[in-house]
């Protein structure tokens, strides 16, 4: 837990609010460390900006999902916008149309096809991350044998992508037609504080391949579920700079996210809850951001826009 410089209080008083056990119970579940007492109560109010309104939108009945705090509840607003690096200004459509599907759930965690949650940090490389695991799932449906693929390689040597920076999943994809990924265990991930390093791929080592992409028809949840039953995983982007996806816990998000691309993630599967129809959603904020890494996105209400813009690759 911090502790504040000697003779220096952190408070105005001996009489700690409610606020400020929340705050200091927050601190010491998260490990969170601040340098200055400045700092600590700049990080204290943001805190209590997003307690209010977390409490307020669990409060309202009309809501299909609930939020929380977790290891960003600290962050402004600002802070939380570094990570979403998805690009989408030079997106271009080759949709194919897919066979519907009658399959009522889809989750290809369950057919080993999807690798457990990772974290892309300080840096905003989520395109990156959308991209490796649509690769890692494409290629385990082919070859029968899961693999997880390198984040890095993309992030230092994709250079029609921006690195830290942001970039598009489309780019990435092309990339790996000329430079199949190698394992993250060959190339791990180094830019988690949003320092990109030189470019060092072996070609040799590269594994992870992309025959072709394709993208899934803008805006039909038919054809979304359509190519998560019978392709794979498919690579989507969403808005996430709202608090009702940042602080996501539990249930089906239906509103209060926006369509205004920002985030490369990843999709998964497909299913009902509550009588809501979802897709199940891989992020790339660790294990302790959501449900597990994961959240779900409302199919019928286009949920943060995940279907304006979803493709994936052939191995």
């Amino acid at each position: 837990m911090y502790k504040a410089p000697s003779g220096v209080k952190l408070f105005a008083d001996d009489t700690l609010s409610g606020e400020d056990y929340r705050f200091m119970a927050y601190v010491s579940e998260y490990g969170k460390s601040y340098g200055t007492v400045a700092e600590f109560m700049f990080r204290k109010g943001q805190f209590v900006a997003r307690h209010n309104e977390i409490e307020a939108f669990n409060a309202d009945a009309n809501n299909t999902h609930t939020v929380g705090h977790n290891i960003f509840s600290d962050k402004t607003y600002a802070e939380m916008k570094k990570l979403n690096g998805y690009k989408a200004v030079a997106k271009e459509s080759n949709a194919v149309i897919l066979e519907e599907t009658n399959e009522a759930s889809v989750d290809w965690r369950t057919k080993n096809a999807v690798t457990p949650v990772k974290n892309q940090a300080q840096c905003g490389s989520c395109w990156a991350f959308s991209t490796t695991g649509a690769v890692e799932g494409a290629n385990a449906i082919k070859t029968g044998s899961l693999k997880s693929f390198s984040e890095q390689q993309l992030v230092s040597c994709s250079k029609q992508n921006s690195g830290c920076n942001g970039g598009l999943m489309d780019y990435a994809f092309q990339y790996i037609k000329s430079a199949p990924l190698e394992l993250e265990a060959n190339y791990p991930y180094t830019s988690g504080a949003g320092r990109v390093s030189s470019c060092t791929y072996n070609k040799s080592k590269g594994v992870g391949t992309v025959s072709a992409f394709t993208d899934v028809q803008v805006g039909s949840a038919s054809q979304m579920k359509a190519a998560l039953s019978s392709k794979g995983p498919v690579s989507i982007a969403i808005e996430a700079d709202q608090m009702a996806f940042q602080s996501y816990t539990s249930g089906v998000i239906t509103s209060g996210c926006g369509q205004n691309l920002d985030h490369g993630v990843l999709a998964v599967g497909y299913g009902t809850l509550d009588g809501q129809e979802f897709v199940l959603v891989k992020n790339s904020w660790g294990p302790s951001w959501g449900d597990s890494g994961y959240v779900r996105l409302g199919l019928a209400t286009n949920s943060c826009g995940f279907l304006n813009a979803a493709s994936y690759p052939s191995a």
